[in-house]
């Protein structure tokens, strides 16, 4: 069940209209142009699918000042939270789509975006409804499109069910595995990764209920 929509929604989600694209399908093949370095070079763009209320992607964002980011939602209700964090911390880098992953292929060109995130994407449990977890082999299809050629996927999730799905999901279609974690917060992961990790508003959840957080890495099968 969707929350109730917030008071004054539509008056604030204006107020930040300057960071959200109404539309996305014009900008294919220039998201890069959307953004510009201090230094005038072309950023690396990075795509969060799900961006909920914003604390990964605007944590990201303070990280890797050198990196676009694109944060998708489709709930309003949701996006508007993360798009106010955004404009109050003042970062320049990160610009929201209100829409799904099912256009993406439609809002972004071959090649054109470099990293891909998937956080505590909704699981869809049944078994009926599996043509909707975002690791689902349409959506692979579309991912493989807009990827660039080195280019990864990052899941996360608390849901041990849907990370094995997505770990079978991306081995049968032809994606290379790295980094593959079922306790991201163990002693065992490197260093670096969980220097890089952004901890986001259901991972600390769960990691507060003692919930192992899966992690893995995904590359594009070779073309």
């Amino acid at each position: 069940m969707r929350p109730r929509n917030k008071k004054h929604l539509e008056e604030r989600f204006e107020k930040c209209s300057n960071i959200v694209i109404a539309d996305p399908a014009a900008l294919k093949g220039k998201w890069r142009s959307v953004f510009v370095s201090e230094d005038d070079k072309v950023m690396p763009l990075h795509l969060e699918i799900g961006c909920g209320k914003g604390a990964f992607v605007t944590g990201m964002a303070q990280k890797n000042p050198d990196v676009s980011f694109v944060a998708m939602e489709c709930v309003k209700n949701v996006i508007v939270t993360a798009m106010e964090k955004t404009e109050t911390l003042g970062y320049k880098n990160i610009i929201f789509i209100n829409n799904n992953a099912d256009f993406l292929c439609e809002y972004f060109e071959e090649g054109e975006v470099d990293k891909i995130y998937l956080n505590f994407s909704d699981p869809w449990p049944r078994n009926k409804h599996a043509k909707y977890r975002l690791t689902h082999e349409n959506y692979l299809k579309r991912y493989e499109k807009i990827l660039a050629p080195d280019g990864c996927i990052v899941q996360k999730t608390d849901n041990r069910g849907l990370f094995d799905y997505s770990v079978e999901s991306f081995t049968e279609n032809g994606w290379r595995l790295e980094n593959v974690t079922y306790n991201l917060h163990s002693d065992e992961t490197p260093a670096e990764i969980l220097a890089a990790n952004v901890i986001t508003e259901y991972e600390n959840r769960f990691m507060e209920l003692g919930q192992p957080i899966h992690r893995l890495e995904a590359y594009l099968p070779k073309r």
